[in-house]
């Protein structure tokens, strides 16, 4: 089978409780797709306050557990597949230095940032709930452009995940501000697979138009949730026509910035 990407770096597993397969699956399934990278990113855990449970993601005490199997898989497969152990951030601002130095002193290759939520999670919105609201998608673009500053994410998922269905002059305005830091942080932005396969507001072609003429790195991100989204389907095909299609710079393979120290 002929690969139509060789890295991925956006891999659920079971611990994000809303993926299923474990990550021997996920390394199976990568090796029978050809692949020649493959990132685990699974939802970080995050230090909220007073017992707030959030479904998405690993509980802290699992945080040994995940890292102990991404480890399992490297020595069976380190022959086959180089396997990257990272995490999925969202940018809390109240909670996010308490994190980054649990994540530091546990050990990682790399982090991706996927904002699901503004504010802090427990007292903000979701992004992808389709609105009308400047305020909403200032904030996210506030937020994301903030967490890029730090210089610790080695892309931005799913970019567009914010779901602005205002006007587009305002959509532009703000992305705009996004994009260009990205460029200046040299953070790449992904196309969602998982976004393609499903028929999500992401990618979206406002976007890539705002993107390409900025001079934006993208990479491919397969958000797998399930061993098979590795193997070549009708979203990778399209990710690569949407990348020709806008004359987007892609990326077979990412810079993982280094860890907090």
């Amino acid at each position: 089978m002929e690969p139509l990407i060789t890295a991925n770096y956006h891999t659920h597993s079971k611990y994000c409780r809303h993926a299923s397969g474990e990550a021997e699956d996920y390394a199976n399934a990568a090796v029978e797709a050809g692949l020649e990278v493959l990132g685990f990113s699974d939802h970080t855990p995050y230090p909220f306050p007073d017992g707030y449970y959030s479904g998405f993601r690993m509980f802290p005490r699992e945080m040994k557990d995940y890292i102990a199997d991404v480890r399992r898989c490297r020595e069976k497969f380190g022959d086959k597949l180089e396997i990257k152990l990272g995490y999925e951030v969202e940018y809390y601002p109240r909670h996010f230095g308490a994190l980054i130095k649990t994540l530091a002193e546990s050990g990682y290759d790399y982090l991706i940032l996927g904002q699901h939520f503004t504010k802090n999670e427990y007292d903000g919105e979701y992004s992808g709930e389709e609105s009308s609201s400047t305020e909403k998608l200032k904030t996210y673009v506030d937020q994301v452009s903030e967490a890029m500053e730090t210089g610790l994410f080695s892309c931005l998922c799913h970019p567009e995940l914010i779901h602005f269905s205002g006007p587009d002059e305002i959509y532009e305005e703000h992305m705009t501000r996004l994009v260009e830091v990205a460029v200046k942080t040299d953070t790449p932005l992904e196309i969602n697979l998982r976004g393609l396969k499903f028929g999500a507001q992401y990618p979206d072609e406002r976007f890539l138009d705002i993107a390409a003429p900025l001079g934006a790195k993208f990479i491919i991100g397969v958000d797998a949730h399930d061993p098979d989204d590795l193997i070549p389907a009708e979203e990778h095909e399209k990710a690569l026509e949407l990348a020709g299609k806008h004359g987007l710079c892609l990326l077979e393979r990412m810079e993982l910035k280094k860890p907090a120290v």
